[in-house]
């Protein structure tokens, strides 16, 4: 008897206030390039064979629903933190993904996932790992600041990887490690930081620096030209 191949399932948190871009606009919703950046992070996903999308937003969104996207999405009621969206998303998912089906979680203000990326999730899944997450080494020289901003020390950044998106886990792992985190109320800023806490190793799939997160109003711009050369 064959087994069943693991759909891919995304679930896109964006029910954050995104306060540092600004404290009136949310910069998923900004225009770039005739599109907004959500609609441009969706369909950066759908270039992988995914079986559906879902969007957290927060209750006082009035613009993700008016949206016209390329692909087929729904959309969930997400939390206060990034973990509860999460977890909304997949308590959404619970009667269409099976328990080894892959979730990739994405930032509703990364736009720039790029085909080299998307080759090495599905290689990935075809491993049938149980988590990974995109990631590229970090480059600059970091310094560790004490207060008013004076530095203390310079950190060995041998072995330090910045954190990207999308972060893919099976199903019913990602479930129960965000549930578990809540529980414990334990406020985590990724998934691979609740898998952490469980001990579940976590594999790191090669990123690009240009698969950035849209953080600060001027990111836009760089977005736009990092589009444009695709």
């Amino acid at each position: 008897m064959k087994m069943a191949i693991p759909k891919l399932w995304a679930v896109i948190p964006a029910a954050g206030s995104g306060k540092r871009f600004s404290t009136t606009q949310l910069k998923q919703y900004q225009q770039l390039c005739d599109k907004t950046v959500l609609q441009h992070s969706v369909n950066a996903l759908y270039q992988l064979p995914l079986a559906g999308c879902v969007i957290s937003i927060s209750t006082e969104d009035r613009i993700a629903k008016q949206l016209v996207f390329d692909h087929p999405v729904q959309f969930c009621l997400g939390g206060q933190e990034r973990m509860d969206s999460v977890l909304a998303g997949l308590n959404h998912l619970r009667d269409y993904a099976a328990d080894d089906d892959y979730v990739l979680v994405h930032d509703a203000a990364r736009p720039c996932l790029h085909q080299t990326q998307i080759q090495y999730i599905i290689e990935f899944c075809h491993k049938d790992e149980v988590a990974g997450i995109i990631a590229v080494p970090v480059r600059d020289t970091l310094k560790y600041a004490e207060k008013h901003q004076y530095i203390a020390h310079t950190v060995d950044r041998e072995n330090l990887w910045q954190a990207q998106t999308p972060q893919i886990v099976k199903y019913a792992v990602l479930r129960s490690a965000l549930e578990k985190a809540q529980q414990k109320q334990i406020v985590v800023t990724d998934e691979a930081s609740a898998l952490e806490v469980l001990g579940i190793a976590i594999k790191l799939i090669p990123g690009r620096s240009d698969n950035i997160k849209i953080t600060y109003a001027e990111d836009l711009q760089l977005a736009k030209l990092i589009l444009q050369s695709f």
